[in-house]
């Protein structure tokens, strides 16, 4: 009985197998079978990676204040600790040290914030004591500027007609005391967490990085412990070099501020330093407009000597002070540390543009000890050393002569 001629050459076969060298086997997938078993295993693993990332995203949000916290807590600790490692040297336990360290910097803050107190307060009554004489100079000058005819009368019904606009931008300032009081309880209790975790990571440094190492291999251990010695080093080192031209601005601005005869010489003198260098970027223009503005009110020549004193004094100490200081503790690259501070404010705002700088000298600093640099001989082509030239055979440097010569073989 003849086959069907709808049958495979796999029915044909003896066994339900088809013949090792037909041509004519064509093996079909069966499509009743389902979706293969690892597309399920894909599409979950997809899905628990989409959800780890959303949940992740969704965590750091949260968290984002108090990793703020542990950053800076964290940059304080490296700046504080050449200092703690200095007194444990000497004997003293790492608990009493830190705390020792923080005690002195909590006295040099509170001078430092009584200090500028009183400059406000003399300035403000100085202010208001001479008010009266402010305004008709100012009515004055007006009145010769601008070919005005004003007077103190007409000054007063100006400010009249605009105290109902103040009174209602004061009214709504007083209406929001609670969202101020709640930002500034806020704030306070930041400030207090960065102080508790600062001493926790200072006073138990080794012991923190005992713990972290302890998770690693023998061989990730020493980058971690290499890194971290170079962490301290530079913050450390950033925060003594700001400092001592901090010291070297206050000298020179206070004895300027003196011979000028202007009033709270300390006081300003101590703000120039401090701010001009801890404030990244904008901290020299910040620094020298309170003392022209305290200047300008005594007379407009003192305040025109002091801006040319503050531009002549930042420009040797950009040019001669800073590259000596330093020279040792954060070699960077004004324009490195400019675009560091702006990538810091666009990460994290303020506190990014505080720690960009200490940061990238460490990210420098640690690249240095594992990027291997190569030196430039010269950076002029023709100032290259020439390759010596290698002697030719025998049979080329007579060719050479007897083409040179037109064909006369060369005689010896």
């Amino acid at each position: 009985m003849p086959a069907d001629e709808d049958s495979s050459p796999i029915d044909k076969a003896p066994g339900g197998k088809a013949p090792e060298n037909s041509d004519d086997v064509v093996v079909t997938d069966d499509v009743t079978a389902g979706p293969p078993p690892w597309l399920l295993r894909a599409f979950l693993l997809a899905a628990a990676t989409v959800a780890g990332l959303v949940g992740g995203f969704w965590l750091l949000t949260r968290l984002q204040g108090l990793l703020t916290v542990l950053l800076i807590s964290l940059f304080l600790a490296f700046a504080i600790e050449p200092a703690v490692n200095w007194l444990a040297a000497r004997g003293l336990r790492r608990g009493p040290a830190t705390g020792l360290v923080f005690l002195g910097l909590t006295v040099l803050s509170v001078a430092f914030v009584w200090t500028l107190g009183a400059l406000l307060v003399e300035q403000v009554t100085t202010l208001v004591k001479n008010a009266p004489q402010y305004a008709d100079q100012a009515v004055d000058w007006i009145n010769r500027t601008f070919k005005t005819d004003l007077s103190g009368t007409d000054i007063g019904k100006i400010a009249k007609d605009r105290s109902a606009t103040i009174e209602g931008y004061l009214d709504g300032l007083a209406g929001n005391v609670w969202g101020i009081g709640t930002t500034a309880v806020g704030v306070l209790f930041q400030a207090l967490g960065v102080l508790l975790f600062t001493y926790y990571f200072a006073a138990d440094g080794p012991r923190f990085r005992h713990a972290v190492c302890s998770l690693l291999p023998p061989y990730r251990q020493r980058h971690v412990l290499r890194a971290w010695d170079i962490a301290v080093e530079k913050t450390g080192g950033y925060i003594f070099s700001r400092g001592l031209l901090a010291l070297c601005s206050t000298i020179a601005h206070y004895v300027a501020l003196r011979v000028l005869d202007v009033p709270s010489a300390f006081a300003l003198a101590l703000w120039v330093g401090v701010v001009s260098q801890f404030i990244p970027t904008v901290g020299t223009y910040l620094a020298g407009a309170l003392p022209v503005v305290v200047a300008l009110v005594h007379g407009p020549s003192t305040a025109l000597w002091i801006l040319g004193f503050i531009i002549v004094y930042q420009q040797f100490e950009n040019y001669v002070l800073q590259p000596r200081i330093t020279a040792t503790t954060l070699d960077m690259h004004p324009a490195v540390a400019f675009g560091a501070v702006l990538a810091g404010a666009a990460i994290l705002g303020p506190t990014g543009a505080l720690l960009a700088i200490p940061v990238t000298a460490t990210v420098q600093a640690f690249a240095g000890a594992y990027v291997r640099r190569y030196e430039v001989e010269s950076d002029i082509h023709s100032d290259l050393p020439v390759p010596p030239k290698k002697d030719r055979p025998k049979w080329t440097r007579q060719l050479a002569i007897r083409l040179t010569r037109g064909g006369r073989a060369p005689t010896d």
